[in-house]
């Protein structure tokens, strides 16, 4: 059997296995794909009702504190873009991800399937809170906003970490 080493362990090859995609996988994946479309859609379709300038950064209080052309509207969805679609394309070899415990025959499935579902929300999430930026900075362009939410960082930092604590201790659990 092959073996390759990392991080100064010896590891045997990764099965490579076809997944079978969930319910909630599904729903996590058309929602990642919408909220990309519509993304797109809301940039597009106000770029040409704003102002030349808009704000292009929020402070960690959620106030608008540096502003610039608004072609800079477009770099989110596209830094979004780019994300998702790289992330859509790992997602196709969780063989290659780093697990915080030994992969086997006996728990690939389930570890894969963890992993892959992992990505899938990060993906939306990602996508979803770049796109609630863009809103925000088309909605203070227009007129008086309030920025960002003083509550979103925290709530952005939590959705990305919680879930991904959660995911990896189910990934130790699965041993």
């Amino acid at each position: 059997m092959e073996t390759s080493k990392s991080h100064g362990q010896l590891k045997e090859a990764r099965p490579k296995i076809s997944l079978q995609i969930s319910a909630i996988d599904k729903i996590l994946e058309i929602a990642g794909w919408l909220t990309l479309c519509v993304f797109w859609v809301l940039v597009i379709l106000s770029y040409f009702k704003l102002p030349a300038i808009i704000p292009t950064h929020y402070n960690a209080g959620g106030e608008a504190d540096a502003f610039g052309n608004k072609a800079f509207l477009f770099v989110l969805p596209g830094i979004s873009t780019m994300l998702f679609g790289v992330l859509t394309i790992l997602n196709r070899f969780p063989h290659l991800f780093n697990y915080p415990s030994p992969i086997s025959f006996q728990n690939a499935r389930q570890q894969y399937s963890n992993a892959t579902r992992l990505i899938r929300y990060q993906k939306f999430i990602i996508v979803a809170a770049f796109a609630y930026i863009s809103f925000v900075s088309i909605q203070t362009a227009k007129g008086p906003n309030n920025g960002l939410s003083l509550f979103f960082l925290p709530l952005f930092l939590a959705l990305v970490f919680i879930p991904l604590t959660i995911a990896i201790v189910k990934s130790l659990r699965m041993k």
